[in-house]
């Protein structure tokens, strides 16, 4: 029998039909949710394709010309390649500075670990393998200290063929360590002209600043020079030596290796300078002056040339391509003798009894002082309290202008300064150069001082310093007091009276070749207008000035010479002595005692060649600056070469006219020269009689 039918079925069906809904509307929420979540991740999705697309057009086809470099530019580098430096020659085609190629052992400091001491302990090892001396440690660690630890030091240079192969084979031991093939500046005559040819060193701190200034493409010529001029034709003529760096274009692996080269775009060498100075005289003068220290400057009136430049003590310039020791560098610098002081262009000297003949000239423009005017010369000057002394206060008596210039009367020209005053002398004698600088092509020139009321108001500070005493005005007569100037000056300030006016701005390089085309540039600047010197009065002062070698202070040098020329000698005090006082060189130190000058020019006729030379605390001129002066002109003039002994009393001071059989310049070797020269280096009388004779070519060995 069935079961009746339960009182709550009904209420069950519609809690059951309630829950089923409920169920339907969830599932229909949730279908929501999901399909609005797949369309976010569809829009996600597509934006996302849409941006990768974007990138991808802007890297292929917006970027794709300056990405492809950047890609390019990571296979490859750019390697510069430093041209090889121009070579100097004298007038005569010998070869004062060249380059040769060595290698080198270079370490990159910041590749290498553990900072100093690991560099040190690197040192030790390689030197398992190469020959490395103390002073080449020394040489590094300063060049250590002077760089920013990415570029590359020279540990060692001049490998040989040997001590390259043995490092070879150990290097995967030594990253950051390189055998390197570099070229380097060499000077085959040493000494010789070194303040001349100045030399080149490693760029320093403040010289890469000055770099930075430049403009881009000054810059960009310099990318990979690791040296530049110093002093000397070296700096002055740094750009025209330097030449045009090349590139080279390396594809590289992932370690920076270079792999093959891409191509090529190779350096051009620096200009070949071709002076106007002969080395070979030059090496005379230096060899006359001997242990001595002093300047001469010998030039050709005719044009400015310079003959001869020379500085003693000298120095070798290539003790400073690789970078100096400091032991060799502590020699120079501390020396007393002052070796690196380019005495012939920086080092100023009172002039002494050499002023003589410019004052002269300037009484005679001036009118102040006739020639026939006769001073009586009692041996000292007498000027309010003070008393001016001559000669071991021995007078000459009676003196026109003549007799003062051949007997270099310190009373006559006591009292024409004391007539002319200081200003008058400054506006006539500062046309002849002094106190300015003459316009050489070399940096740094010393402008000397050629006093003036108003020099003295703008040199000193204090208003009692600035104040001109009348007193003061007479030591100037004799070339002493406040007077200074250079031997270029005073050798300048002689060719322009020997030539009658005319005046050559001083020059050293004669001509720049070309080193691809072989073409030679002269070097000629602006000439002046000349002096408006009366003719008259010019040869009054050259006649006075010839017999000062006839029958004056420098009679017995010139004694038996085959041509005229005209002179005067100069004593120039180093210290001053009180009035009182005799000046006695032996109770003084070496370097307190008078200086030697003389001047000269020759022929007396038609001047080719005009010379002032100082030897510094040697005394009378006559003693020891006049012979040098002589066989300067035997040299020019004869084309001879004095003889070893007369040489060597030269150097001593002990000479007057030449002595022993003079030689031909040709015969004589250069120092270093295995043989004697070639005929064409040599020099003859008949290469002086025309300006501007070529000197024969010398093909550059580079």
């Amino acid at each position: 029998m069935p079961a009746p039918p339960s009182p709550t079925l009904p209420w069950l069906n519609v809690r059951r039909r309630a829950e089923r809904q409920a169920e339907l509307r969830n599932l229909e929420r949730e279908l929501t949710r999901f399909h609005g979540r797949l369309l976010v991740t569809v829009v996600l999705v597509l934006l996302g394709f849409g941006l990768l697309a974007a990138r991808l057009l802007q890297l292929q086809v917006v970027r794709h010309d300056e990405l492809a470099l950047q890609a390019e530019a990571n296979r490859t580098a750019v390697v510069p390649i430093v041209p090889s430096r121009g070579q100097i020659v004298d007038r005569h085609g010998v070869v004062l500075a060249s380059n040769y190629s060595a290698y080198t052992l270079e370490i990159t400091p910041a590749r290498i670990e553990g900072g100093p001491a690991g560099i040190d302990a690197l040192v030790d090892s390689l030197a398992q393998w190469v020959d490395i001396q103390p002073r080449d440690r020394r040489r590094f660690k300063r060049l250590l200290e002077d760089s920013k630890g990415f570029e590359s030091l020279p540990l060692r240079t001049r490998l040989s063929d040997e001590e390259v192969a043995r490092f070879l084979a150990q290097r995967f031991r030594y990253p950051g360590v390189e055998v390197k093939a570099r070229l380097f500046r060499h000077y085959p005559l040493g000494e010789v002209g070194s303040h001349l040819l100045g030399y080149i060193g490693r760029i320093n701190a403040s010289e890469k600043r000055a770099i930075e200034s430049w403009d881009e493409e000054r810059q960009a010529n310099y990318k990979g020079t690791e040296t530049i001029g110093k002093l000397g034709l070296e700096q002055s003529y740094e750009e025209a030596l330097h030449g045009t760096t090349g590139v080279e274009r390396v594809e590289t692996s992932a370690g920076g290796r270079a792999v093959r080269r891409l191509a090529s775009h190779p350096p051009t060498p620096g200009n070949q300078l071709w002076l106007s100075v002969d080395i070979r005289l030059q090496w005379l003068v230096e060899q006359l002056f001997g242990e001595r220290r002093g300047a001469l400057v010998a030039l050709d009136p005719r044009n400015g040339e310079v003959l001869a430049f020379v500085s003693k003590p000298t120095f070798d310039p290539n003790l400073f391509v690789e970078g100096i020791d400091v032991e060799s560098w502590r020699e120079l610098n501390e020396s007393i003798d002052k070796p690196l002081l380019n005495r012939a262009l920086r080092g100023t000297y009172p002039p002494g009894s050499t002023f003589k003949p410019f004052l002269a000239m300037a009484a005679l423009t001036s009118g102040k002082r006739a020639p026939g005017t006769v001073i009586h010369d009692g041996g000292v000057f007498q000027f309010g309290n003070h008393t001016f002394r001559s000669h071991g206060d021995t007078g000459l008596g009676p003196v026109d202008m003549v007799r003062s210039i051949v007997k270099s009367s310190n009373v006559y020209y006591y009292s024409l300064a004391n007539e002319l005053g200081v200003d008058l002398m400054h506006e006539l004698l500062s046309p002849f150069g002094f106190g300015r600088r003459t316009g050489i092509d070399l940096d740094g020139e010393a402008t000397g001082v050629l006093p003036s009321t108003e020099w003295k108001r703008n040199h000193y500070r204090r208003p009692e310093q600035q104040r001109w005493y009348a007193g003061e005005t007479i030591s100037l007569g004799i070339g002493q007091g406040y007077n200074s100037f250079t031997m270029l000056q005073l050798a300048s300030a002689t060719a322009t009276l020997a030539s009658g006016g005319l005046r050559h701005p001083p020059r050293i390089v004669r001509e720049i070749e070309d080193v691809l085309t072989r073409e030679r540039q002269p070097m000629t600047g602006e000439v002046p207008p000349p002096l408006p010197l009366d003719p008259a009065h010019v040869q009054l002062v050259k006649h006075a000035m010839h017999l000062v070698t006839q029958e004056g202070t420098s009679t017995r040098v010139f004694a038996g010479a085959p041509y005229r020329s005209l002179g005067k000698t100069g004593t120039a005090q180093a210290v001053g002595i009180r009035q009182n006082e005799k000046y006695d060189a032996a109770r003084l130190e070496e370097h307190q005692r008078d200086h030697s000058l003389y001047i000269a020019a020759a022929p007396l006729e038609a001047p080719t060649v005009a010379l002032a030379v100082v030897v510094e605390n040697a005394g009378f001129g006559a003693e020891a600056a006049a012979p040098i002066a002589r066989r300067v002109f035997d040299y020019l003039l004869l084309g001879v070469y004095p003889s070893a002994e007369d040489i060597a009393l030269t150097r001593q001071g002990k000479s007057v006219a030449p002595v022993g059989t003079p030689r031909r310049a040709a015969d004589v070797p250069l120092p270093g020269a295995a043989t004697a020269p070639s005929a064409a280096s040599a020099p003859a009388a008949s290469a002086w009689a025309t300006p501007g004779t070529s000197p024969a070519r010398l093909a550059s060995a580079r």
